[in-house]
Parts: structure tokens; sequence; C-alpha cells
């Protein structure tokens, strides 16, 4: 994602009317934030059997297809119309890879909760100490600046980021995890937010 702020919504009206280059411009803005919550989306048993971009690109493609059922005006409109498509992509994966021909309209409902959550816990991630998006940058939604933000990390940052912050693991399960102690994660953690404070400056105008 180019630093600033794009206008979403203009590209949603060019979109709508037709704009087919409008189109994957503004579905591409999203490649990040579906990526990471396919990531956080898929169980330990599917995460073996699957790459989280392959499932976020099944996702754009669906969404690209799709977008002329597309209701909405704005972009917190829109990704919320994106997590109900990478919903059904998770739960047909579930169904190939267990073996269940008929699809299940709970399993998709369950996996679109627990998608919605994983994006109000990304939204929520930085401390209310750190600098926040400014009043130009409002018109996008937090969750996909920070899930932007977050692409530009380095893998063991993201990953401590994830753990500690957005499924709230204590610190000693989070070092389990990561393989090293309480102490380096605590401070590989705040690392990372910084950094990420940082990365989300460089994408607001």
């Amino acid at each position: 994602m180019e630093n600033g702020s794009p206008d979403v919504t203009s590209l949603i009206r060019a979109a709508k009317a037709g704009g087919g280059d409008a189109l994957e411009r503004l579905l591409a803005l999203y490649r990040n934030y579906l990526t990471f919550l396919a990531r956080n989306g898929l169980d330990s048993t599917l995460g073996a059997k699957a790459d989280a971009s392959d499932v976020a690109q099944e996702a754009l493609l669906l969404a690209f297809e799709r977008f002329p059922q597309f209701r909405g005006e704005t972009e917190a409109e829109l990704v919320a119309w994106l997590r109900r498509i990478l919903a059904r992509c998770l739960a047909m994966l579930v169904r190939h890879y267990r073996g269940t021909a008929a699809r299940d309209p709970r399993r998709e409902r369950a996996i679109e909760g627990a998608l919605d959550r994983s994006s109000l816990a990304l939204g929520r991630v930085l401390p209310a100490a750190t600098p926040t998006p400014s009043q130009a940058a409002v018109e996008r939604e937090r969750c996909v600046i920070l899930a932007d933000a977050m692409a530009d990390l380095g893998e063991d940052q993201r990953e401590v980021i994830e753990l500690r912050s957005l499924r709230q693991l204590e610190w000693t399960a989070v070092a389990a995890a990561m393989g090293r102690s309480p102490e380096a994660v605590r401070k590989l953690w705040t690392r990372a937010v910084q950094r990420l404070g940082r990365e989300i400056e460089g994408k607001l105008p």
C-alpha cells in the first residue's frame, strides 16, 4: 500500500460504475487485511495444509466476481462484506480437508464471527498511549491500516503481537510458542509495538 490515504469511497463508486481498474485497485487495498484474518482463522489442523495468502487471494477473486452483488457504499460495509466472503472460503477449506460434503451455514457463521472478533482485536492492538491515526485518516478503517503496518513487520515481531495482543496469551505461553524466554518475548513485543506505531505514521497523510 502506498503512503497516504486512498479515497476508498471514490474507488467504490468507480468500481460500481463498471471500472475494472478501479475495482482491482480497490480490492488490492485489502490483501494484507484478508491475509491477516485468514492466518488467524486457520486452525492448527488446516494451518499446515493451507497458506493464508492463498486463501486471501481466493477471497479477493471471489469478491471481484461477485462485486455487482455488493450494495454498500462505505469502507466499513466493504470490509464486512469481504469478511463474509473470506468466511465462506475458509468454510469450504474445512469441508475439503475434513471430508464434509454438505455446506454447513452454522460453520460459516461461526467462522464469520471469529473473523469479526479478530478484526476488532486488530483495531485495538496499539496501546492507548501510541499515536493514533489523524483525523484525515479516520475515513479509513483502523483495522485495515493496522493490517498493512503489520505486514511490514518482521515475522517474529508480527508473531509476538498476534500471540500477545490479539490472542491474549500469557507471557509464558507466548515464550513457549516462540521458543524464547518470557523476558525475551516481552522485549520483542515492546520493540514490535513501537515499530508498528512508526509504520502506521508512515502510512497516514
